[in-house]
This record gives C-alpha cells, sequence and structure tokens, in this order.
C-alpha cells in the first residue's frame, strides 16, 4: 500500500513533537513510541495500493500548490478500529482543492470503493495524529487537554510525499518541472 501525505513546515514538526512527547511521559499512546525512521508528523491524504505513472503525473501536478498555509483547528478524537488523538486542521476551499486533486489522482487508477472511506472528500477530516492504539476510549480523559501544549495557530504544509507500507521506504514527489 502507498500513503499520499503532507509534510509541516519545521515549527509545527516541532510543536507536534512536543505534544508526542508529552502523552508518552504521561503513559498515554503516543506516536513518540513509533520507533520506525519513517515516522513523522503528517497529514495522509489518500493510500493506493501502487502510484502508477498516470497517478504520479497527477501527484506532480498537485505538489505545485505547496507550500500551503493551514489552520489548526482543535484536538479531535476518533473511535474507528482504532482509538485516535490527533490534532484537526480547518479544511479551507485551498485544502479541500489540493485534497480533491490526490483523491482523483489516486482514483484515476484504482475504484473509489476500493481505497479507505476515511480519506474519499465526503469523509476526510484533515488531522495530524498524535496518539493511536487499539484500546477503545484510551482517550476519553479529560485531563489529556491539560497534558498538551496548544497546537500551533498555523503552519505550512511543504512537502508531498509517499510512504510504502511493504518496504518502509519514503518517497519525495515534487512538482513537475
Amino acid at each position: 500500500m502507498r500513503t499520499v501525505e503532507l509534510l509541516l513546515d519545521e515549527a509545527a514538526e516541532s510543536a507536534v513533537r512536543e505534544a508526542w512527547r508529552r502523552l508518552a511521559d504521561a503513559g498515554l499512546p503516543s506516536q513518540a513510541r513509533h520507533r520506525s525512521p519513517t515516522n513523522g508528523p503528517h497529514l495522509t491524504l489518500a493510500a493506493c495500493p501502487e502510484l502508477t505513472a498516470p497517478i504520479r503525473w497527477e501527484l506532480a501536478e498537485a505538489a505545485a500548490a505547496l507550500p500551503l498555509p493551514v489552520r489548526f483547528a482543535g484536538l479531535i478524537r476518533f473511535e474507528r478500529p482504532t482509538s485516535v488523538l490527533a490534532w484537526s486542521l480547518a479544511l479551507d476551499a485551498a485544502l479541500a482543492d489540493l485534497h480533491r486533486k490526490v483523491w482523483d489522482a489516486v482514483t484515476s487508477d484504482y475504484r473509489p470503493e476500493t481505497l479507505n472511506p476515511f480519506h474519499a472528500p465526503s469523509g476526510w477530516s484533515p488531522h495530524i495524529t498524535l496518539g493511536r492504539t487499539r484500546r477503545p476510549g484510551a482517550f476519553t480523559s479529560r485531563r489529556i487537554p491539560g497534558i498538551l501544549p496548544p497546537p500551533p495557530l498555523s503552519a505550512r504544509l511543504t512537502t508531498l510525499r509517499s510512504f510504502d507500507t511493504e518496504t518502509g521506504t519514503l518517497e519525495i514527489l515534487t512538482p513537475r518541472g
């Protein structure tokens, strides 16, 4: 499986890593415990089995929109197959347009119903994961907001990349040019 992700600017990445550290120090699930050298704060836009040539062509066009300013919108929790604690991002027109271009790229070679429905434009909730666990309700504690620093007010999404879940490799997806 290949993900399509956006990376944060250096200051925002540092703020996310600080939140990861504080969660870990409090004994809560945290992305800081994910020891892969490829682990880093990111915004997932889509995932598909492979990045074909047509998908790559369209992703290169989408990457031309970077850097893209975004605003953080606060703390959110998801209860999906896993419990997730995250900082949400405001879904403004520019971010929605970039996400739509990426979704259209991956669905140019894969039927939408074969892909993760949480990445479809109708179900996508842009967020930066702080912690994740298979333990239901792990993030219901009222003390969590007191543990975390406030999210940055704003950030820039700077880089489009893909992570290959089979090989564990990262690839930077650059604009055509």
